[in-house]
């Protein structure tokens, strides 16, 4: 009897081993189908570009909380029609895709000639930096500001967005104070940047298209490839409601998004047998959602 007692027991201990601590835990697909509307933060159609390509439309949030004068600089631009008819001149695979004027020939109107850098600073009257618990290798603490990554100093109490995929930055030369017109778009992380570079803004949708552009290098001379065309560049606020889409980000600034973050920091799904409890503030897809039917939709 007291064998059968004791085997009994080591059947239990060897099922209580490999039980499942997530077990019942909600996932991320189900923690944002729970969400409330409150959860969700439309965004302006004064703070998005749509840059629009032959191969489809690509959205992007613009950040008034950081670089405001960077996001004012390409708001300009933007309507200036600068962007229309230039091209992504410089796609390096793994790297960025770059736009605009190559050889620097094209006149600004109402736009400045060069931007004093932005690459940190203060927040935005009316932002707060939501902190991810998770130790991060480029910055003393990661997060999020207005749900785009954004790395924060609480010594010096300031901040910046960070060079996730879909980070949306001016390029510039050696010189701290040298940017003007031209733009890139982060295909993969590229950490080493923070900082070193103004970010004032993320793709939210259409990336597939940037992923998809032919990769060139910058052309040395006018016979060379340029790149694919941009058709143009508006602030969506410039466009009919009825030919844009709009969109709702998850607001890091609710609780649902800390939840969410947690879900996939250790993920409860059958399918994961690992978990590193950690998150990577790169690897956290922010979740965005269209909320308007266009009459004529595009790709």
């Amino acid at each position: 009897m007291r064998a059968a007692i004791l085997s009994v027991c080591g059947a239990l201990s060897a099922a209580s081993a490999f039980a499942d601590p997530l077990e019942g835990k909600k996932s991320g697909a189900e923690i944002l189908a729970e969400s409330a509307p409150e959860d969700w933060r439309e965004i302006p159609a004064e703070e998005m570009l749509v840059i629009e390509l032959a191969r489809g439309r690509v959205y992007v949030a613009l950040s008034p909380a950081l670089a405001p004068k960077h996001v004012a600089q390409v708001k300009k631009l933007a309507r200036e029609g600068f962007y229309d008819g230039l091209s992504f001149y410089r796609v390096i695979d793994g790297f960025v895709a770059q736009g605009g004027d190559p050889f620097g020939e094209k006149k600004t109107k109402t736009s400045k000639k060069i931007l004093k850098a932005e690459f940190e600073g203060p927040l935005a009257k009316g932002y707060s930096f939501n902190a991810l618990k998770d130790v991060d290798g480029y910055a003393p603490a990661a997060g999020f500001v207005a749900s785009l990554p954004t790395g924060f100093d609480e010594g010096s109490r300031t901040a910046w967005h960070l060079h996730c995929a879909g980070a949306f930055a001016f390029g510039r030369e050696d010189g701290r104070d040298t940017a003007s017109t031209e733009f890139y778009v982060a295909l993969q992380p590229q950490r080493y940047l923070d900082r070193n570079m103004s970010v004032f803004g993320r793709v939210i949708a259409g990336m597939q298209h940037l992923q998809a552009l032919r990769r060139v290098e910058p052309p040395q001379e006018k016979t060379d490839d340029i790149g694919e065309t941009i058709v143009s560049i508006r602030v969506a606020a410039d466009i009919p409601p009825s030919e844009r889409e709009t969109f709702e980000i998850l607001d890091s600034a609710r609780p649902v998004f800390a939840d969410y973050a947690e879900a996939r920091r250790n993920r409860p799904e059958a399918f994961f047998h690992f978990r590193p409890d950690y998150l990577d503030v790169c690897q956290l897809p922010v979740p965005v959602r269209a909320t308007s039917k266009m009459d004529k939709p595009v790709n």
